[in-house]
């Protein structure tokens, strides 16, 4: 794993800071930015080179968020479970399992957009073969 050629770091950068911005506007009051949190790591996942890097990258790029969980901008816990520190943990894990899942989603659309792109381009090149053979005749 070349870290250096491999990561398209200035995505994850933009990813994650996109993700932990939308976090953070919601945290003012803003409920809906909430929603659009998910489309940084989106974003890290689409420039990844193949699924695995792309969650990988997505649980990393939601690292902002698990620590602006920890400064309340999630709202805070309450509950016996939550204050605890395993409850601590499994929020932590799910955070961090919820971006590399959304970081896979992204590397499987563009993984998808890929081969629809070659396959458009394969039937591109066999009707412009057809249309040479005809005028030919």
């Amino acid at each position: 794993m070349a870290l250096k050629g491999d990561i398209d770091w200035k995505a994850l950068i933009i990813g994650a800071a996109a993700s932990a911005a939308m976090v953070i506007i919601g945290s003012y009051g803003y409920d809906w930015a909430y929603l659009f949190a998910s489309i940084g790591l989106l974003y890290v996942g689409y420039t990844a080179i193949n699924i695995k890097y792309g969650a990988i990258l997505g649980a990393l790029a939601s690292t902002p968020i698990v620590y602006l969980m920890f400064q309340g901008a999630l709202g805070e816990f309450s509950g016996e479970f939550f204050t605890s520190p395993t409850g601590t943990v499994s929020v932590v894990v799910l955070i961090l399992l919820i971006g590399a899942l959304i970081g896979f989603v992204g590397a499987w659309a563009k993984r998808d957009r890929v081969k629809a792109k070659e396959e458009y381009e394969k039937k591109q090149k066999i009707g412009k073969n057809k249309n040479k053979k005809k005028n030919n005749n």
